[in-house]
């Protein structure tokens, strides 16, 4: 694991990082939280992955994640994904 980038975001309460893996298969956002946990040393929940990006043919990913400082600001500020969201709108019906 490369770390190529870190950025303090205090406006949001984050550490915004991108880091390269180099693993056999897609790693899985479980996996890849668990992993930036234990490298920054902060809880699972406090972790949110943007994006899994690969290259066809290698064995190097590109992970960009948000480490929140909170739960509390990983639910307020966090993305939600559209398909997510259609589910919230239906379930409030």
């Amino acid at each position: 694991m490369e770390i190529l980038s870190q950025k303090l975001n205090p406006l949001f309460g984050r550490n915004e990082v991108e880091i390269m893996i180099n693993s056999a298969k897609t790693p899985s956002e479980s996996e890849i939280e668990k992993i930036i946990a234990d490298k920054f040393s902060s809880n699972v929940e406090n972790v949110k992955i943007r994006q899994i990006k690969g290259k066809f043919g290698r064995n190097e990913f590109l992970i960009k994640a948000d480490i929140y400082q909170t739960p509390e600001l990983k639910q307020k500020f966090g993305v939600i994904k559209k398909r997510n969201r259609r589910k919230k709108k239906g379930a409030a019906k």
